[in-house]
């Protein structure tokens, strides 16, 4: 099968093409303002009559798609109507899937979710303490993120563990400039760090994760700072940028000054209560996984995420750690530790492809 990943945000596009398992390539194309044209430009150099499918990464599929659909003139409206839980995102998201559908209506457009993973969350994770009213006519809930990178790396640790997919419970951790964990449970997400909105969790590189709601309202009241203020604020003048000056987690590594340190400090322990939460969540453990540009590179996070975690059955081989090596636990270690590299570009075509074939 040839099919075409996309995934379209607000001032880029991303495109990978594949031949049945095959990456055949991969395109970026940045500062992008008119969306259809950067499309016609990219499409140039692929026949797209030999396409069997698109595959649409979309951020948020509210309650209604909670798998990989197949989208048409009958359900995108529907689709449509879901801007408002995620506007910076879902628009961009769908507008290609509506230039495809306007330009080549013949070939199938499957969007996968990045909260489809989490539609398996039981309802005391998935409710907030407050009125059933607000779930029932605002749709507010937490949904969570980054579903289609904890699901490939569901599927590699389980490989990696001699395991079947629905036998396997792990502890994921995707962290990148945003950043979630996922409480897996028998190859089902039951938790995860992310919310109604990626906001919540995680300290992340410039969103604040976690956050006292009265300090919020703080803000607001005392301050008195706007709404949007609030909001520019917490999503991308917070997190290690707020602390440190800086997201880039490299440079903050580094660095020895005590905004710095501090920083990463936060950040670590952030991640660490969060495995701590989960563990006690899960019935059993069979691996903690870390990925994202953060997880897979930065040796330095990983160490002081698993310092002390010993008490929990988490036994690190420190110098498998530094080495970069893909298992950094030791032998003897009840729960595996893993470094893997996420592919969410895979992983959607491949939940695209289920569709298609009617799986």
């Amino acid at each position: 099968m040839r099919s075409l990943v996309i995934n379209s945000g607000s001032s880029s596009i991303k495109l990978s093409l594949f031949e049945d398992e095959r990456l055949v390539s991969h395109t970026l194309k940045e500062e992008v303002s008119d969306l259809a044209a950067a499309l016609e430009e990219l499409l140039s150099s692929i026949e797209t009559s030999s396409l069997d499918f698109v595959a649409h990464r979309v951020v948020h599929g509210g309650s209604r798609f909670v798998a990989p659909t197949r989208i048409d003139a009958g359900n995108i409206e529907e689709l449509k109507s879901l801007h408002f839980l995620a506007p910076l995102h879902n628009p961009y998201n769908v507008a290609a899937i509506e230039y495809f559908l306007e330009h080549h209506p013949s070939i199938p457009q499957i969007a996968v979710f990045d909260t489809a993973f989490h539609a398996t969350m039981p309802k005391e994770a998935y409710m907030y303490a407050i009125e059933p009213k607000f779930l029932e006519e605002a749709h507010i809930r937490r949904y969570g993120f980054h579903g289609s990178s904890h699901s490939y790396l569901l599927k590699v640790a389980a490989k990696m563990l001699g395991k079947k997919v629905e036998e396997t419970s792990l502890i994921t951790l995707h962290l990148g400039n945003g950043a979630s964990a996922c409480a897996i449970e028998k190859g089902k997400s039951i938790d995860t760090s992310m919310g109604m909105t990626p906001l919540e969790g995680l300290v992340m590189g410039s969103r604040s994760g976690d956050i006292d709601p009265g300090a919020v309202l703080f803000m607001q009241r005392e301050l008195g700072m706007s709404i949007d203020e609030v909001d520019e604020m917490l999503n991308k003048h917070s997190g290690l940028k707020g602390l440190c000056g800086t997201n880039d987690v490299r440079e903050i590594v580094s660095r020895k000054d005590d905004a710095a340190v501090t920083a990463l400090e936060i950040y670590t322990r952030r991640i660490k209560k969060y495995i701590g939460a989960y563990m006690a969540l899960l019935d059993h453990v069979d691996a903690i996984v870390f990925s994202g540009g953060v997880g897979e590179h930065a040796v330095k996070v990983r160490e002081m995420v698993l310092e002390g975690l010993e008490k929990f059955g988490i036994l690190p081989d420190f110098a498998a750690n530094a080495r970069g090596d893909a298992i950094i636990s030791q032998k003897a270690s009840p729960i595996k530790l893993f470094v893997i590299a996420t592919d969410e570009e895979r992983e959607i075509m491949e939940s695209a492809r289920k569709v298609i074939k009617g799986e």
